[in-house]
């Protein structure tokens, strides 16, 4: 008989940067909170096979060669205030954010707005997907920043990639309560489990 495969979990952070947290160019409430509390359930011996931490990580400005997804006058939809752009304070990770020293680090955003964790690639080119794949990893569960826009965007892109995905709704924080409910509500549609860290500790996703 063949060997049977086991499939291991991960938790992926999503870009709980300066620029999202109170005081950064696009901050989300309560993003410095959330930092802390991936930290503590980080430390708290939750068993993650894998952590991977996305980041964007957006071009300086350049007036010969405008980013499409920075505006002077952003619409919060589709065009941003300048923020985290490549070697500044703004896109490095919250000094609340403790990840293990095994962390992948993968960046996205660098030509054009990328939303999902899957459009980014680490230090090395290999994507999340593959990142994933590698570590034959199942189940992932998704915490970070902003619920409504990036945190989305990866959950959706995990469970087309066909993982278990679980989303913690006290580790995360949303641009709005409005679209960030609603942003809940389309997960919960497509088969991704939406609980919090009290309940995910006492089950994995299936």
């Amino acid at each position: 008989m063949p060997e049977e495969v086991t499939m291991q979990s991960a938790l992926i952070v999503v870009d709980v940067q300066n620029d999202f947290c109170p005081g950064g160019s696009l901050a989300v409430a309560g993003g410095d909170a959330v930092a802390t509390r991936i930290s503590r359930w980080i430390e708290s011996g939750n068993d993650y096979h894998l952590v991977v931490a996305t980041m964007d990580s957006h071009p300086r400005p350049d007036p010969t060669q405008p980013f499409p997804h920075f505006s002077d006058h952003p619409d919060y939809m589709r065009t941003w205030p300048p923020h985290c752009i490549e070697g500044t304070c703004g896109a490095r990770l919250h000094r609340n954010l403790r990840l293990p020293p095994s962390a992948v680090v993968v960046r996205k955003g660098q030509e054009a707005a990328a939303y999902s964790g899957f459009a980014g690639h680490d230090d090395h080119g290999v994507s999340l997907a593959e990142n994933l794949q590698r570590e034959r990893i199942g189940a992932v569960d998704i915490v970070g920043l902003a619920t409504d826009y990036c945190v989305k965007a990866t959950a959706m892109d995990a469970r087309a990639h066909g993982l278990a995905v679980r989303v913690f709704a006290d580790m995360v924080a949303g641009v709005s309560l409005g679209s960030s409910g609603r942003a809940l509500d389309e997960l919960r549609n497509a088969g991704i489990v939406v609980e919090t860290s009290i309940d995910g500790s006492r089950s994995r996703p299936e």
